[in-house]
């Protein structure tokens, strides 16, 4: 089967088939799991029996779903009898454990941990970039990127298309959504205690959160110094752009920002490439809202990324450390629940409801 790249609008006007889908979610009651039930509802996804799958301590609350509470059920290994698509969101031990399941009950699985992102023969897909990747597999399982990765491609495909980009040094801000909604609450709760004057220990990041940012928590490799998210991005950027070779380095850093996540990238490329064509082409990408005003002094900010499908591209600029004018700089913004996890997701699934392949 081929596909064509997905533009990222709602299911309904994409003229996806009628067939109603029973369709799980697992991990329903974390973060993402809550933004994926959204994007179905809002994207008029063709969901016909909708199950929501958690672990027991979850199980019996209900969630809303097109205006009716749906209760959230114990993940077991029978869970998905009859299940066309399951869409997971609750770890990568969890989709280790139940993804096989899920594929031998005969569900396609669009996974959002980094369980399967390595392995090379699970498309890594992020639909404006690489949607024909859908076609490529044999088996029904896809894998969802790392949320940097994935905002980070939105906005360098349309580039690496028409000037080939060689070398990719970025700096990411990230939010405490990437965390989870316990890292967000603990965010919150310790900005307020802070502004009263009060102590808040840190629980669940390893830090001081409020009026603070620091190295993202993953693990450091003792050899390069890299940790596991600078590695998974830039492991995951190559996969993604189709350039296994591409020299990249990436600083990942938490910061004390609700949602979306934000960086700044210097990119250079094989030729020449002027701001305003590169303005031009993002201006037309799929997926990209061009934010680029140097009169006003508006860029990319997480708080109007925040909510949004699009990635937000703005403060192009001309690398002045490269007199060859082949690199540029730039800074990208993108809901990391939204396009760096479950409107991926859930795109990833319209493309193969629209191709047949479901």
């Amino acid at each position: 089967m081929s596909l064509d790249l997905l533009d990222p609008q709602p299911a309904a006007a994409e003229g996806l088939r009628p067939r109603a889908l029973d369709v799980a979610v697992v991990g329903a009651t974390g973060a993402v799991g809550a933004e994926l039930l959204a994007c179905l509802e809002r994207r008029n996804f063709p969901v016909g029996r909708l199950r929501l799958l958690a672990s027991p301590r979850s199980a019996g609350q209900t969630l809303s779903f097109r205006g009716a509470p749906v209760t959230v059920e114990v993940l077991d290994q029978d869970s998905f009898q009859g299940v066309d698509l399951a869409l997971f969101s609750a770890g990568a031990s969890v989709s280790r454990a139940y993804a096989p399941l899920a594929l031998a009950a005969g569900a396609w699985v669009v996974d959002n941990s980094s369980a399967f992102r390595a392995d090379e023969a699970v498309p890594l897909v992020v639909p404006e970039v690489n949607g024909h990747r859908l076609g490529d597999q044999a088996g029904r399982l896809v894998a969802n990127p790392n949320c940097v990765a994935a905002i980070a491609s939105v906005a360098l495909a349309p580039l690496h298309a028409r000037r080939l980009v060689v070398r990719i040094i970025g700096a990411t801000y990230q939010a405490a959504s990437g965390a989870g909604a316990a890292a967000m609450a603990e965010l919150q709760e310790a900005t307020a205690a802070a502004v009263a004057g009060q102590d808040y220990p840190p629980q669940v990041m390893a830090h001081p959160y409020a009026f603070n940012l620091f190295s993202h928590d993953a693990a450091v490799d003792p050899e390069s110094g890299y940790n596991g998210e600078e590695l998974k991005v830039m492991a995951e950027l190559r996969r993604l752009l189709a350039a296994p070779d591409l020299p990249a380095s990436f600083t990942c850093i938490r910061v004390p920002v609700l949602r979306a996540h934000a960086m700044a990238l210097t990119v250079r490329f094989a030729e020449p490439v002027s701001v305003e064509e590169a303005r031009a082409w993002l201006a037309e990408a799929p997926g990209v809202r061009l934010v680029d005003d140097r009169a006003a002094n508006h860029f990319p900010m997480p708080n109007e990324a925040s909510g949004a499908d699009e990635v937000l591209v703005g403060r192009i600029r001309t690398d002045l450390s490269d007199p060859s004018g082949r690199s540029l700089s730039l800074f990208v913004a993108g809901d990391q629940l939204l396009k760096g996890a479950a409107l991926n997701a859930v795109q990833i699934a319209e493309a193969l409801v629209r191709s047949g392949a479901i």
